[in-house]
């Protein structure tokens, strides 16, 4: 019986996980690698969905692509608002162009932000108070995680960017009062998604952007650690096929290497 594509690759991806995951250097005090299951769902060529679990390091680069949105998020779609944990690759969003685009993939994990790591990190969450940024801006109160990005230049950063806008994180909103920190100490599930390109879109009445990784990538991440990385996502090969940024981000040095 001749095994699907989807399964081959998966069982292939995960024997070459095991093997890189026992490859990595582990740091000079000897700590473990701390390591952290993420779900995935996938968009297949032929148009099928493809649902895998993966074990790979809790690094920032591999948490940031699944820690954007909490569950109840509520995602623009040409059929209405849909939550995130209900959204499936296939789906269409809503850009804030006006056009639709197609999730090709959405990522979840779950985490506990008020516990440290190895590293003694934490992963707060942003809280957004209901109408914070304007009239149903966003709509009711909405809980992001440290990945989330929002289209708009916090007061403190203008000086840096200007008046034009970047993708920011959401974190850099925190002012103690409409926009403020939250360290819970029980599991929350987090979520992003992955469009055909990189785009924004709209979330409880505000833009964020989707997932890529970022145009300093590749010298963020090594090479064993990047074949890791890479089997999270079935629609890709390599870190030029996520595309381009559609708008410069804020932090990184990622405003320089776009408009150079």
């Amino acid at each position: 019986m001749t095994i699907p594509h989807s399964l081959a690759r998966a069982a292939r991806n995960a024997v070459d996980t095991s093997t890189m995951l026992r490859e990595i250097p582990r740091n000079t005090t000897k700590q473990k690698a701390q390591l952290r299951r993420y779900e995935v769902s996938s968009l297949l060529s032929n148009g099928e969905v493809s649902q895998t679990r993966h074990i790979a390091p809790a690094l920032p680069m591999f948490e940031d692509a699944f820690c954007a949105f909490t569950r109840g998020s509520l995602v623009e779609t040409e059929n209405g608002p849909i939550a995130i944990e209900d959204l499936l690759p296939g789906d269409t969003v809503l850009t804030e162009n006006g056009t639709s685009e197609t999730v090709v993939w959405k990522g979840s994990v779950t985490l506990i932000p008020g516990r440290e790591d190895s590293r003694g990190r934490t992963r707060p969450l942003t809280r957004i108070m209901a109408d914070t940024f304007g009239m149903q801006k966003p709509m009711s109160g909405v809980t992001v995680g440290p990945a989330a990005r929002l289209l708009g230049t916090p007061a403190h950063l203008r000086h840096l960017y200007g008046g034009s806008p970047v993708l920011t994180p959401a974190h850099e909103f925190q002012d103690g009062m409409g926009v403020i920190e939250m360290l819970p100490p029980t599991p929350i599930e987090l979520f992003h998604i992955c469009l055909k390109r990189h785009s924004v879109i709209k979330v409880d009445g505000l833009q964020f952007e989707s997932y890529h990784p970022g145009v300093n990538a590749v010298r963020m991440i090594s090479h064993s650690l990047r074949s890791i990385y890479l089997n999270l996502f079935e629609h890709v090969e390599s870190l030029n096929d996520f595309g381009p940024l559609q708008l410069p981000r804020a932090g990184d040095g990622e405003v320089d290497a776009i408009t150079a």
